[in-house]
């Protein structure tokens, strides 16, 4: 972490933002990424966790300037992140000063039915969305499908509790709070398995039309000969 005390007009404040990007968090990068329009103390804040305002009773503006070599680092390794691949064999959640390490079990289908449905939905929908406005090319999940992917995927192990998708959609908090490069990798995994998931998507539905109708061509041909 880079650290640094300034002073303000009231006193003192400790100042730290990630000196890479293993030390980022995914809500901080979903927190850059949604802002539309970035100044530095906008940067600083996110990177931090320390409120705009509180950055703004800083007494000398360029003593920021520590920060712009390292935040320009991040930015770079950020437009890199996609070509990280690597998915981590176990991630640590802090639950009320409580450490949960979990292993990461790469097929998703080994979840409980509804986060497993869950995820699937919000992985079919984010690749159709892409689809449509921009063709089959290029495809990059955004980090808000990624979160939400990881919340139903991780909630039941982490927390210990049984499947609730609400329980589940507001996991997302404690999701944000992983390292932004444990993440996305896990999560992207998941788009790449979407194929072999699509497939199970209406198998049981497809079954039953299919013996439907079935039974209905049955029926015609007794009929007929009749």
């Amino acid at each position: 972490m880079i650290e640094k005390t300034l002073k303000t007009t009231h006193g003192k404040l400790r100042v730290s933002i990630p000196g890479n990007l293993n030390e980022m968090t995914l809500g901080q990068l979903m927190a850059l990424q949604e802002k539309e329009q970035l100044d530095d103390l906008d940067t600083i804040s996110i990177l931090s966790n320390i409120p705009r305002d509180e950055l703004g009773c800083v007494r000398n503006f360029d003593d920021f300037g520590i920060f712009g070599e390292h935040v320009k680092s991040l930015a770079n390794q950020i437009y890199n992140l996609h070509q990280n691949d690597m998915v981590p064999g176990k991630v640590t959640f802090t639950l009320e000063k409580r450490s949960v390490k979990v292993n990461v079990i790469r097929n998703l289908s080994v979840e409980p039915a509804g986060a497993f449905l869950a995820a699937r939905d919000i992985i079919a929908n984010e690749i159709n969305e892409h689809v449509k406005q921009h063709g089959e090319e290029n495809f990059q999940p955004s980090l808000k499908a990624c979160c939400h992917v990881l919340a139903h995927y991780f909630f039941c192990r982490v927390t210990g509790k049984k499947y609730d998708e609400y329980e589940a959609e507001e996991f997302c908090e404690e999701v944000k709070k992983l390292r932004v490069t444990e993440a996305l990798p896990i999560a992207r995994h998941f788009f790449t398995c979407y194929p072999n998931l699509s497939r199970q998507r209406t198998g049981f539905l497809q079954t039953l039309r299919q013996y439907w109708r079935k039974r209905q061509v049955s029926r015609l041909l007794r009929n007929l000969n009749t």
